[in-house]
């Protein structure tokens, strides 16, 4: 089955809603005109069961099909945050909001998720029941975990979930997908050296912190080219080097250090955690200073399930024609959360020749609607087909 021509004519529609989520861009949990107007849309299209305040700022919208002989449920999500980022585009509905925009498409997961609820809740050509899930914070702040920890899954009995985000470079409406691990788990970590600061002149008389942090940010390097199997995946970012010191004759007593791993694996992911600190705790007593090292573990591994990966692709190929297999991403996505807790896949939709996502230039492309809204449709009414 193609994309269905009733999105075709819907396309103006909800390419205003995403155009005016576009204008009115909100960052993290602060989702409130976002969520207002997902809540409002939903209750407008005839939803069963409108709730808000899931995540702190979550909303979830409840379909029922025709018929529920089996009691299936099946969960949909899309993020709704922002980045905060100044948008550089010129369009005609740009950001009014100074340092913040949809820099990821966001507002296009949204609007395409808004529209096939509208679908569903006309038709319900569906055995079962769709929980529609509208998440706050998707960039950096764990909203889909803060969804889980509310107990969304339980609540409405969500037996699958599924998640889909736009991907620039991709032929427009085209899909892509990957079955076991896809998006890798994103940690940070803040290590802090201490020495003795003194004059540079008499280097003689001072532990030197400069020395000892740039000695750890080559040494930080050979997690991934001595500590990780070759086959697997690690990457250690160190992203921020800051001295306490800005003058040219002044040795510092401490220096900052910022940055990222990102690994594919749970093992990979412990490894790196202990090898950053042993590492920072070694450079640190060869030069006779000292160093706190404070790591965080964000989110996890994303993992598509074997059978609902299979699953998203047939549907995926009934849509375009085609799905092709995606690479791994060493991005993080907090979709991960919800892939925890239920069997369930994410899937990407092409957005065309445009920017890249979190760059100030990004747009989402309207012209990708009919077909992220058509495969959400069709994974509701094929994993849970009306008699």
């Amino acid at each position: 089955m193609p994309i269905k021509n009733r999105f075709a004519e819907l396309q103006s529609e909800i390419t205003e809603w995403r155009r005016d989520i576009h204008q009115n861009p909100e960052i993290l949990f602060e989702t409130h005109r976002t969520s207002a107007l997902v809540a409002e849309k939903l209750k407008e299209f005839g939803c069963d069961e409108v709730v808000t305040g899931i995540g702190r700022t979550g909303v979830v919208g409840v379909i029922k099909g025709k018929a529920d002989t089996g009691g299936k449920v099946i969960g949909l999500r899309a993020d709704m945050d922002a980045l905060p980022i100044h948008e550089t585009t010129g369009l005609d509905y740009a950001s009014n909001t100074d340092g913040a925009m949809h820099a990821c498409g966001h507002d296009g997961h949204t609007a395409m998720l808004l529209g096939a609820a509208k679908y569903l809740s006309e038709t319900r050509n569906f055995d079962g029941t769709v929980v529609v899930i509208f998440q706050p914070a998707e960039e950096g702040g764990g909203g889909g975990r803060e969804m889980c920890e509310d107990g969304m899954m339980d609540r409405w009995g969500i037996q699958e979930v599924y998640g889909m985000h736009n991907w620039p470079g991709r032929p427009v409406g085209s899909f892509a997908i990957r079955p076991g691990a896809f998006f890798a788990a994103t940690d940070q970590f803040d290590i802090v050296f201490e020495g003795k600061g003194g004059h540079a002149a008499k280097p003689h008389e001072t532990v030197d912190t400069t020395v000892m942090a740039a000695q750890a940010v080559l040494a930080l390097q050979t997690i991934a080219a001595r500590n990780a199997d070759p086959v697997d995946q690690v990457v250690v970012s160190v992203t921020s080097f800051e001295t306490s010191s800005t003058a040219f004759n002044v040795i510092p007593q401490t220096v900052k250090l910022r940055g990222t791993v990102r690994t594919m694996s749970r093992d990979m992911r412990d490894m790196a955690e202990k090898r950053v600190t042993e590492i920072c705790t070694g450079v640190a007593a060869t030069f006779g200073g000292a160093v706190e090292v404070t790591y965080y573990r964000g989110y996890p591994v994303m993992v598509n399930s074997d059978d609902q990966t299979d699953f998203a692709a047939r549907v995926a190929r009934s849509v375009s024609g085609d799905c092709d297999q995606a690479p791994l991403i060493m991005g993080g996505e907090d979709f991960a959360f919800m892939l925890e807790e239920r069997p369930g896949a994410y899937i990407l939709v092409g957005n065309g020749d445009t920017a890249a996502v979190h760059h100030p230039e990004y747009n989402f492309n309207d012209e990708a609607i009919p077909a992220g809204c058509s495969w959400w449709a069709e994974i509701v009414e094929q994993r849970m087909p009306a008699a």
